[in-house]
């Protein structure tokens, strides 16, 4: 296998809506490259670059892939991504490491809630894109009303370099507007093409598109303009040179035409990547942190130390753990030891390869550019550089979210938490947008993702993958119960059953504390009514007895003990009985003190389109929510609110009803308040049902 030099490479992400094509169009230039003999899915319902168990059920994409072409001595690396809202973060890694983007959407459907999303992820990493409409075979496609939603929604920027020949089932070509020619496809999907004189029909539209196309690429620049000017066009050279220039600086994104699935358009595609999408040479510099963590930009082309971020990670049956990086300075060798510069460590690199899906290819070496895998490395993660120890520049990968959905989650044969805690540790691995830990209120396991979907797909490899069987439930909430008014009380245990009895006498008062008080001990004892060595034992019952709750089974906070006097026995007494006999006061005091229930309330976030910002409002009123605020950014809004958890639980799944997936959250707590009346008491009532189902049970 050839070893590239960054001149020679372009790093392309496909992205966009889900159902658009992305994966049909990265087998298409396989196949017509001759990577690959089949065109689309091989019997088992595999493409090359979904090869999940899960992917092939659900038949789309769910993490970003790779495959490479090679097409003009150039190579190309494919970066197959996801179209699902809550697998966007894959995508976002495949876009922190490619040069370009060719944003792909459906002839039918046009500009969907995820081509925005990518649209804004290609202007964060200021990616130079190119628009491919597929699925121009199918009925009800057309390329004037997709390429004016495109437009309309990404301004006049977005410019036709092709014209289709026929639409829906009469498609069957195109029209190059660089070159000026056109090319009819053969109708049994090998990809074959003749070229052919441009249809006389589409001629006045070839001929105008093309003006307007000429115009655009000589306002960037004087000299071609002032041409422009003088002879009323510009050469062939001029124009190829000038539209490359435009498309890197973001002045014009080129569309293209396309049928994955019949094979048309294919190789018009392969040209334009290699002929004006930008080398992965052309960034000339490269932003890092050094160890302190200080900002540091360098010339990659100038340094020849090696760096290299690893920007996803996957398990395969035979390989182990396979960790994707690009190369972005120096070279990278088979059989070498670099340094972890994120984690401070040696790193031994076995064989190199490169990804056609999951199918490995070996290779002697990597250099600056490219794109490339490693099976089994010790200590390296997602969003890791490897580099050297003398040059330990950290490159800068993409910051996860929050998890939006959060489900308790246990194994359903007994004995499975150590099973399951070792097979997600796996996963997020994998996936670093996964949570997973214990609630120590609650004493719950949370397995935390983007959505439902998310959770269940874990769900579904934690059995597939690592033969563990979990359910999920909603969370609970970590209610908390509090008192509302001083109260005293008397505690006093006393047993006799022959031999030594048991004897303890203690008198307390309880008093609120202000909200996030918790709980405060004072001992008040004065002349040794109750000795020394007692007086923690009685904290310890009210501790013991606060732990389990008196309404409802939750822990009591923001109040505070006094423990004012008692009485004891030489004989009887002991550190058993005035625990005990706290726990009584306690039990009375808790009688007294008018206790009442608490909640969680969540700071909330709520960002999504203006349009939708009514019906938001309207539901976080439901939900007994509080708006404090609004910001606007363009045409996004974000509602600031205050909202209680148990209002919360199953929100991602409304937000994205209500916004059609174009609106986001994030969530975190912010205090306890008080539970309203009316819902206390069924608060109340359900747990206690539940305690008694669960004493039954054992």
């Amino acid at each position: 296998m050839k070893v590239y030099l960054g001149s020679e490479i372009r790093n392309v992400a496909l992205v966009g809506h889900n159902d658009t094509g992305k994966t049909s169009l990265v087998s298409q230039l396989l196949f017509n490259t001759g990577a690959t003999t089949r065109l689309g899915r091989i019997d088992d319902g595999t493409t090359t670059t979904d090869f999940d168990q899960d992917e092939i059920e659900r038949k789309h994409s769910i993490s970003a892939a790779a495959a490479f072409v090679e097409w003009n001595n150039t190579k190309i690396n494919l970066l197959d991504t996801p179209g699902f809202g809550i697998f966007l973060m894959e995508t976002r890694s495949a876009m922190r490491v490619a040069d370009s983007a060719a944003v792909v959407v459906s002839g039918v459907t046009g500009v969907e809630v995820t081509t925005e999303k990518v649209w804004k992820f290609a202007d964060e990493f200021a990616l130079p894109r190119m628009i491919i409409i597929n699925k121009m075979d199918r009925e009800r496609a057309s390329f004037s009303r997709t390429l004016e939603a495109l437009q309309k929604k990404f301004g006049k920027n977005v410019v036709p370099i092709q014209l289709p020949i026929g639409e829906e089932k009469d498609f069957k070509g195109v029209i190059d507007l660089v070159s000026m020619k056109a090319y009819q496809y053969a109708t049994d999907g090998s990809g074959k093409f003749d070229t052919i004189d441009i249809p006389a029909a589409l001629k006045s539209d070839a001929d105008d598109w093309r003006e307007k196309l000429i115009e655009k690429v000589a306002e960037g620049d004087d000299t071609l303009m002032e041409r422009f000017f003088d002879q009323g066009g510009l050469s062939q050279e001029e124009l190829i040179d000038g539209l490359k220039r435009e498309i890197s600086h973001h002045q014009i994104y080129p569309v293209l035409i396309d049928s994955a699935s019949h094979n048309i358009g294919g190789h018009a595609i392969l040209e334009a990547m290699v002929a004006l999408l930008p080398s992965a040479d052309d960034a000339k510099t490269i932003d890092g942190k050094n160890p302190k963590g200080e900002k540091i930009t360098f010339d990659r082309r100038a340094e020849a130390f090696p760096a290299a971020l690893v920007f996803k990670t996957f398990s395969d049956p035979f390989s182990g753990r396979v960790s994707l990086f690009r190369v972005f300075s120096g070279t990278l060798k088979s059989d070498s030891t670099y340094w972890n510069t994120t984690r401070d460590h040696e790193e031994r690199i076995g064989k190199l390869q490169l990804l056609q899906g999951k199918q490995q290819v070996p290779i002697t070496e990597l250099r600056a550019g490219d794109i490339g895998a490693v099976a089994k490395l010790k200590d390296v993660r997602t969003g890791d550089t490897l580099g050297t120890k003398d040059h330990p520049i950290v490159l800068e990968h993409i910051h996860y979210p929050e998890a939006a959905i959060s489900f308790a989650i246990e194994g359903k044969a007994r004995g499975d938490e150590d099973k399951i805690g070792t097979a997600l540790a796996r996963i997020i691995e994998e996936d670093p947008s996964i949570r997973f830990h214990r609630d120590e209120q609650t004493k719950e396991f949370l397995l935390s993702g983007q959505g439902q979907l998310h959770v269940e797909i874990v769900v579904s490899k934690l059995k597939k993958k690592y033969g563990v069987d979990v359910i999920l439930h909603p969370p609970k909430v970590p209610y908390r119960e509090t008192i509302t008014r001083p109260a005293d009380a008397h505690g006093r245990h006393k047993k006799q059953s022959g031999g030594h009895g048991q004897f303890a006498d203690c008198k307390i008062k309880i008093e609120p504390l202000p909200r996030g008080g918790d709980f405060e001990f004072v001992d008040e004892i004065f002349g040794g009514s109750i000795p020394r060595q007692y007086i923690p034992a009685v904290e310890k019952g009210i501790q013991d007895a606060r732990r389990r709750g008196y309404l409802a089974g939750y822990p009591v906070v923001d109040f505070r003990v006094r423990l004012l006097d008692g009485q004891y026995h030489d004989v009887d007494s002991s550190e058993m009985a005035f625990k005990i006999a706290g726990s009584l006061a306690f039990q009375a005091g808790m009688e007294q003190a008018k206790p009442t229930l608490l909640e969680p309330i969540m700071r909330v976030d709520i960002s999504a389109p203006t349009e939708y910002v009514g019906d938001l409002m309207g539901d976080l009123n439901s939900r007994r929510g509080r708006m404090e605020g609004v910001d606007a950014e363009e045409d996004i809004q974000t509602l600031h609110s205050r909202v209680p958890l148990a209002e919360m639980l199953t929100y991602g799944s409304t937000l994205r009803s209500i916004t059609q997936g174009r609106g986001s959250f994030h969530m975190e707590f912010s205090h306890y308040e008080e539970v309203p009346r009316n819902l206390q008491e069924k608060i109340i009532a359900e747990s206690k049902k539940a305690h008694q189902e669960q004493h039954a049970a054992h």
